[in-house]
């Protein structure tokens, strides 16, 4: 592959090295929520700000830990998690945003997936669309087990990626409109827990590249509550996703200590 950076020893698109970064990163998709989730770390420190990319490194339970912001959607996410492997990274959790979709996913809530429905195109340029999109167990069950600890609402299962934020939310005005409703009804009626639009990406990529990835969402509102005249309160804060995340790490970090 062409060196794009010309021997700067960075990564083309993010802008690090692997002296730049730990092992262990967060990845959320507003560049603005990465100052938010450093404030979690020790000593941390902002190291590149590049496109959609930008990145803090600070310290976690004695071990070097970064932030990066993926942006939005698989092409942009696949990206970063390519580029802070090859620097040496091997554990990912994203945190992010989605919407409910079955009933009792409520507003403020946080949803951990354990894999994502492959309705989006990075990943296909990865893996054929037999291969399933699943996170890592380790992952999975330290978000499962600090979500349980910190006493924060959540939801375990699969979640549904796509590439068009308003193809979710405004099927009935696109030209493929069969296609999106009849799916999306397929999609609640196999259970699937909230959508959104990068975890399918990361999961494919993380078992090509063999690194550990997980992810964690909060509920912004659900649209099938709003639809049955239900409640249907909405939540912007993230914040308890950040501290579900950040204790996952601290977990994940204690256990690969312990080995």
């Amino acid at each position: 592959m062409v060196d794009y950076t010309e021997g700067s020893g960075k990564q083309y698109h993010t802008g690090v090295g692997p002296d730049d970064i730990g092992k262990y990163v967060i990845l959320p998709g507003d560049p603005k929520r990465c100052a938010k989730i450093a404030e979690h770390f020790e000593n941390a420190r902002l190291v590149a700000d590049v496109r959609e990319f930008v990145t803090y490194t600070g310290m976690l339970e004695g071990e070097k830990v970064s932030v990066t912001s993926t942006g939005i959607g698989g092409p942009s996410a696949s990206i970063a998690i390519e580029e802070l492997s090859k620097c040496g990274a091997h554990t990912f959790i994203r945190i992010g945003t989605c919407g409910g979709m079955q009933e009792e996913v409520l507003g403020g809530d946080v949803v951990i997936a354990t894999g994502a429905v492959r309705m989006e195109g990075t990943s296909r340029e990865f893996a054929p669309i037999e291969y399933p999109a699943v996170a890592n167990l380790d992952v999975v069950n330290a978000l499962v087990d600090s979500a349980k600890k910190l006493g924060i609402p959540n939801h375990t299962g699969v979640v549904q990626c796509k590439d068009s934020f308003f193809g979710q939310h405004e099927p009935e005005v696109m030209p493929v409109s069969y296609e999106l409703e009849n799916k999306w009804r397929a999609w609640i009626r196999m259970g699937c827990l909230a959508s959104e639009m990068e975890s399918a990406a990361l999961f494919i990529a993380g078992s090509f590249l063999r690194v550990r990835v997980g992810s964690c969402f909060l509920v912004v509102a659900n649209q099938e509550r709003e639809k049955k005249g239900l409640p249907n309160k909405q939540a912007h804060d993230t914040e308890c996703a950040i501290k579900v995340a950040v204790e996952a790490l601290r977990s994940l970090i204690k256990a690969d200590k312990a080995k």
